[in-house]
């Protein structure tokens, strides 16, 4: 079964880095088990987010959510530099407090765009605060960790702020097609449901040859890959529940386990029931203080 790539590791509740590449290799579609906020600072690059392509500007920023596909298209001689803090959303849970949510941004970015604009009218400048958290990221010294925790959450209470005081510009997608987004919305919509071309062909009125072709065309991937993964990204989420496994392959449209399974294991290397015994053993480990 061909898959999707997932880039990275995160070990930590998050990361930031600042990035400087002079040249860098056609990056393909990928996906991570984190969110990703990309601060773009310069160069020459559109935004592919599920089948959504944004050409960037200085100072847009790009929220990626965990389990998107998505990929950058730079120009190989122009300098590409941003700012980039991968976070776990586990972390941003815990964080909720009073209904607070700080994982909302990316809510808010998968409702309505993916990439926004921070001008330089904001109440609290975000570059600013994005540059500082990244350079004491990278200190040492007395509490550091504890420091740039504090940093970070300070960052994203302001992020979340200023969009919900509509002070960031979205920016709409440039390149898309309404036909395909209507699928992936579809599809995404009804993960449980018997999803064949012949049906999603019906559902947008395309036929299904001109659908195949218009969907890789557009996304860089076959319908067939884009439904497994994401019943499979799905699957993996409802495994640190409590349903059983044989529930969960049928609710994220698998008609039989011995099939779910084998996929599962082909994405992620390992069984459903390894997975949950995996996240059971990281759960029940005492929390530290916070």
């Amino acid at each position: 079964m061909e898959t999707y790539e997932k880039k990275g590791y995160l070990l930590r509740d998050f990361r930031v880095f600042h990035l400087l590449d002079q040249r860098l290799s056609p990056i393909p579609f990928h996906y991570h088990d984190f969110h990703k906020i990309i601060l773009f600072l310069g160069g020459h690059a559109d935004y592919i987010i599920e089948g959504r392509s944004y050409p960037l500007v200085p100072r847009d920023i790009i929220f990626v959510s965990a389990g998107e596909i998505h990929r950058p298209v730079l120009s190989p001689d122009v300098p590409y530099e941003r700012i980039v803090i991968y976070v776990a959303p586990a972390f941003l849970a815990r964080c909720q407090k009073d209904g607070d949510d700080l994982a909302a941004c990316f809510q808010k970015a998968r409702a309505g765009s993916s990439v926004m604009h921070a001008g330089t009218g904001l109440s609290h400048d975000l570059l600013f605060h994005m540059e500082k958290l990244e350079h004491t990221s990278r200190e040492e010294g007395f509490a550091n960790g504890l420091y740039t925790e504090i940093l970070f959450i300070e960052f994203m209470i302001l992020l979340n702020r200023a969009m919900l005081a509509h002070e960031l510009g979205e920016l709409h997608a440039s390149s898309y097609d309404e036909k395909i987004q209507q699928v992936l919305q579809y599809i995404n919509s009804h993960l449980d449901a018997d999803l064949t071309i012949d049906a999603l062909a019906e559902h947008v009125y395309l036929s299904k040859y001109y659908l195949m072709r218009k969907f890789k065309q557009e996304t860089g991937y076959s319908i067939h890959q884009y439904i497994t993964s994401k019943r499979l990204l799905a699957a993996r989420s409802m495994l640190s529940g409590d349903e059983s496994v044989t529930d969960i392959c049928y609710a994220c449209g698998f008609h039989d386990y011995s099939t779910f399974s084998r996929a599962f294991h082909a994405m992620f290397h390992m069984t459903p029931k390894e997975w949950r015994a995996q996240v059971n053993s990281v759960s029940s480990l005492p929390s530290l203080p916070r």
